[in-house]
């Protein structure tokens, strides 16, 4: 059995060992003992076959796409329901609904290659360098290549110390700021017209919304000086080609899909995407939130972002699979959570999620999951969600420990191999899923991760040219690949500058939305906005990242920028309460003068300390179903006695 080391004192992170044999409990209020997988897969069974129309799975966006493809193909099989999701609901969901809307796919449109060739860079609520530091290798390099980038975000981060101007607007304040460039732009007379005409449509009703945005009244709104949203309007439509690149501080709001709609308006206004250099980048913070997706782990899309609703696609996968396919799309993250409140979701299998600690409003989360009649968790370590559950099976890490292929922010799919041997008895994720398939009535005979990914082929037009033996020759591959002989181009969408209509296909439509202010506003009793975000040295819960000395880590904080700090009379390391109207924690201070009067910032990765999300709001965007965990208001209590952390 798997056991956790004792906090070590503030500041000092709870340290997760490895699974190594499955654990069952014989009641809720007794202890995980040992079992055999034989026990353990029984009961797991069992417990699902009693939840047939009751039943959620969370899929895992750090596993390989072999994996998500299984436990999409489970759900859908063996369990007859389209309730499969995972945290690309709680980051990028907004994201893939947007692009899908503009442009009928909901991937990035550009590879990381052309942002080291591109003009222009606006990194519009992201603090890359941090969050995506990978990737931020590649705009450094176009940086040196002479690109000139502009930082849009509430914070003056990491990031935005590269940018040539940093625009610090308000939270939640992304739309209104969006709508000036686009009316800036338009009254300028920089727009591109031919590109407008033959590639989109609802122009007129767009250039309509946007036009009360006066630059005068977006810096009343957002906060940022009229002249600077004037020169990034004009350095962004002037570029030859420029790349927009956004994260979790334009998705992780109410209207997380509307924001997602105001950057894409930008785009086609300028014609900044179809072509090489210029496009629109989603940077995904996980090795497999895109693959997750792709596979077919959300609730609305079949593999290979095939649409449920469409009777052809149903029934191709039903000729695959030998099944029937729900026709109407499944619960999301968000609703599964919801269905636990009503009742009506009674049995969740979660693979490599820890949504105990990650999800907003975390008490809430939890109390809903220990309602849950069973719980099957399949993890690496028994993590805050793991402690609920009924079964817990040990799985095996998905990239030293698995074969298969993941797919990264640009679309491109990569070969990820077996290094070395899992510890004890835990098993490869696909293996305990076809066991308990079996189980189940369906045997399913995969004889490793290549026999699920030519299944994948067989069934995703996007991914049908990609075979082991070319993603290896290529290094990997991005989507679409329809044709085992050639690649298509590194971007997406170049069919919208084709003279032809005919070839030009479907017209990307502007966005027609308007302006939402966060849903927790801030007053006299809660004065602070709190946003939250990542940091360099960890990831996510903590439960992979924590647990050893790093020169980087300093635990979790509240950040206050030097004025708020020296108005609430405390110091670096003091311990303060900071609450919302959820709850509240003590965390100790941390003072960041990037950060301006009234803003704080924290983060969820040190939850087994300073549980953020307790403070966060489920105030979920209608359409992606991504919670707002950028804008909680809070406020800050000085402590009877201090303590410093030394």
């Amino acid at each position: 059995m798997s056991t956790r080391a004792t906090k070590r004192g503030r500041g000092a992170p709870k340290t997760y060992t490895r699974l190594t044999h499955p654990l069952v409990r014989d009641s809720r209020d007794e202890p995980f003992r040992r079992a055999t997988w034989d026990e353990a897969l029984t009961r797991a069974a069992d417990g699902l076959r009693a939840a047939r129309g009751a039943f959620g799975m969370f899929s895992c966006a750090r596993a390989t796409n072999e994996m998500n493809y299984v436990a999409q193909k489970f759900t859908r099989v063996v369990m007859g329901t389209n309730n499969v999701d995972s945290c690309n609901r709680t980051c990028h969901a907004p994201s893939v609904a947007g692009l899908s809307a503009a442009f009928g796919s909901g991937g990035g449109t550009s590879s990381y290659e052309e942002i080291e060739h591109t003009d222009l860079i606006v990194m519009w609520g992201s603090n890359a360098r941090f969050a995506h530091p990978i990737f931020f290798q590649h705009v450094l390099k176009g940086i040196r290549n002479g690109a000139r980038m502009y930082a849009v975000d509430p914070r003056r981060t990491s990031t935005a110390e590269w940018a040539e101007s940093w625009l610090g607007l308000n939270v939640g304040t992304d739309i209104p700021m969006a709508h000036a460039i686009g009316r800036e732009i338009i009254h300028a007379g920089l727009a591109n017209h031919a590109f407008i005409e033959r590639a989109t449509t609802g122009f007129e009703e767009y250039a309509q919304l946007v036009e009360p945005w006066t630059l005068s009244l977006a810096e009343k709104v957002t906060g940022v000086p009229a002249a600077a949203i004037r020169e990034l309007a004009h350095a962004y439509a002037r570029a030859e080609r420029a790349q927009l690149c956004w994260t979790l501080g334009i998705t992780e709001h109410h209207n997380g899909t509307d924001n997602v709609r105001a950057l894409i308006n930008l785009s086609l206004l300028t014609g900044h995407v179809g072509r090489y250099g210029s496009g629109l980048q989603p940077l995904r913070g996980q090795n497999n939130v895109q693959g997750g997706g792709d596979m077919g782990a959300i609730p609305n899309r079949l593999p290979g972002f095939q649409d449920i609703l469409d009777p052809d696609v149903r029934l191709k996968f039903e000729s695959a699979w030998d099944t029937v396919i729900q026709p109407h799309y499944g619960l999301n993250l968000t609703e599964m959570f919801e269905s636990m409140e009503e009742g009506s979701l009674r049995a969740v299998y979660c693979i490599g999620e820890n949504p105990a600690q990650s999800e907003a409003d975390s008490e809430q989360a939890i109390r809903r999951l220990r309602a849950l009649d069973f719980l099957v968790v399949q993890d690496i370590f028994l993590t805050k969600t793991a402690e609920l559950a009924d079964v817990v099976l040990p799985a095996t890490a998905g990239w030293a420990e698995t074969d298969g292929t993941t797919t990264n922010s640009e679309r491109r799919v990569q070969r990820v191999r077996k290094a070395v041997d899992p510890p004890g008895e835990a098993r490869g994720d696909i293996d305990i899923i076809c066991d308990l398939a079996a189980r189940l009535g369906h045997d399913w005979k995969y004889a490793d991760a290549e026999s699920v990914w030519n299944e994948l082929r067989s069934v995703s037009p996007d991914h049908y040219g990609m075979t082991y033996e070319r993603l290896e020759e290529h290094q990997g591959i991005q989507w679409p690949c329809r044709d085992t002989e050639r690649l298509e181009p590194t971007y997406l969408h170049g069919r919208l500058w084709d003279p032809d209509p005919a070839r030009r296909g479907r017209l990307a439509p502007f966005g027609l939305v308007q302006h939402d202010p966060p849903v927790d506003l801030t007053d006299e009793e809660f004065p602070i906005r709190l946003t939250t975000g990542r940091r360099l040295d960890s990831y996510n819960t903590g439960v992979q990242s924590g647990g050893f000395a790093s020169p980087l880590r300093r635990g979790e904080y509240v950040e206050l920028c030097p004025e708020d700090a020296e108005r609430y009379g405390v110091v670096v390391g003091e311990e303060v309460r900071v609450s919302s109207r959820r709850g509240s924690v003590v965390a100790p201070v941390w003072v960041d003068p990037g950060l301006r009067p009234g803003l704080a910032f924290m983060t969820m990765h040190f939850p087994d300390e300073v549980d953020t999300n307790q403070l966060t709001i489920e105030a979920n965007c209608p359409i992606a179903g991504t919670a707002e965990f950028k804008a909680s208001a809070i406020r800050i209590e000085k402590l009877p006695v201090a303590t410093i952390v030394r």
